[in-house]
Parts: C-alpha cells; structure tokens; sequence
C-alpha cells in the first residue's frame, strides 16, 4: 500500500441509493473495491462475507442505526469504521466516536475531503503509520484466531490452542476457499526439535478440528483426498 492512496475494501453502509452510488464511484475511481449493503436485515453477515478494511456508516438506517451497527462489528473487527450523517449536532458525533467510531463526517460533504480522512484511516491502520506491534489476527466470517495469543475466538466462546493447531488454522484461513497441501502443512509444522510425519499431521489435524468443536464450530476442516486439506464455512 503507497503513501497517496492505500488500495481497499471499503464496506458502504448508507439506505440513500444516489449516495450509496456517488460513494461507491468515487472509492471506485481510486481502485478502492467497494461492496454497498443493500440488505439492511443481513448487515453483518455481509460485513463478515466482505471482510472490509474500513466501513463508511450512516446513523439514520432502517431497522436499527447506525450506533447499533458500529457496537456490533467491534465485536469483531477492530477495521476503520468512518460515520457520514447528515446530524451536526456535537452529541452525535460523541456517540459515534463512543460507539466505536474513528471520524465523522457531516453531510453535504465534499468528496476531496472523504477520500483524503480514508486514505488517513488505511495509513494509520494498515500503512505507514500503523502500529509495528500490532496483534497478529486472521478472521473469517467471525471467527478469530489470535496468533500470538494462540487462543481461537467465535461469537463468546474461545479456546486455547497449541502453537501447531495455531499454524494449522492459520493456513487454513488465510488459503481459503483454496486446499491446503499436505506438503504446505507439514513444512509450516516442522521446526528444529521435532520430526513430522504425515502421522503427526493427522493427529494435529484431529486436535485442531475438536478445537473448533469447542466453540460450536462442527465439520469446518475438509479433508480433500491425495491432496490436503480445506477450510469449509459451516458457521
């Protein structure tokens, strides 16, 4: 990602058709994928198909607002989370940065101006001023598997992991929906003190599927024969 324009996925959260487009065109217009909810009864289940870098929220939304919306994907991502509203008032941009919010942005707005406070949140979540320390995370539809702490988080369950069925998962998750291959697997689980044989890997691939068991995750790991293993989004 360079200095000027951090290329995106960049989730549009607004019931207003023509603004919904003019967003979408001018993200667009830098390279930005876009995807506009349309659907506002299923807004998480297309955050976590999506899996945004950042999201553009309105407050006025059918069903619930835009405040509900901000608490509940913080559940699960910590990504950029921008308010555009037509509400001025200084209460409403507390709630906004207090439920989760990292700007807000008045409407009318000037399209210089949106673009320039985006590309400011992907420097400084993902770019040049992002945290070097930052905790290692890999999710998918709601499921999290935290690297360094090795525990795996879904919903309000989590688990503790070993560091193998943690390397395990992580290729998993990061190769979806392509297969795993044996030889992958086993080259990322070997290290200097231990032998692994494709036993080994069985036996790791077991303990690991019984992992996801735990949180109520069932038949996730498809094992796809002679070549190695696939991820299945059963949850």
């Amino acid at each position: 990602m360079g200095k000027v324009s951090l290329v995106a996925k960049i989730l549009i959260i607004e019931d207003d058709p023509k603004l919904a487009a003019h967003l979408e065109k001018m993200n667009q217009k830098y390279e930005h994928e876009t995807n506009v909810i349309e659907n506002f009864d299923e807004v998480m289940e297309q955050f976590h198909e999506f899996s945004p870098d950042l999201v553009l929220l309105d407050i006025n939304l059918p069903s619930f607002d835009g405040f509900y919306w901000c608490r509940q994907i913080r559940k699960f991502s910590t990504c950029p989370i921008i308010f555009i509203s037509a509400r001025t008032g200084e209460m409403d941009q507390v709630m906004a940065l207090e439920n989760g919010g990292d700007d807000y942005i008045t409407k009318p707005f000037h399209s210089e101006v949106v673009l320039a406070k985006i590309n400011s949140q992907l420097r400084r979540a993902y770019g040049e001023y992002a945290v070097s320390n930052k905790e290692r995370i890999v999710e998918k539809n709601g499921l999290r598997l935290y690297l360094e702490r090795l525990e795996l988080h879904f919903a309000n369950e989590k688990v503790s992991l070993t560091k193998k069925e943690a390397d395990i998962l992580e290729i998993l998750l990061t190769r979806y929906p392509r297969v795993a291959g044996r030889e992958v697997l086993l080259e990322k689980l070997w290290d200097d003190e231990t032998f692994v044989d494709e036993n080994t890997l069985n036996v790791n691939m077991t303990r690991t599927r019984n992992k996801l068991k735990e949180i109520g995750i069932e038949n996730a790991i498809e094992t796809v024969r002679g070549v190695g293993y696939r991820l299945q989004l059963t949850w």
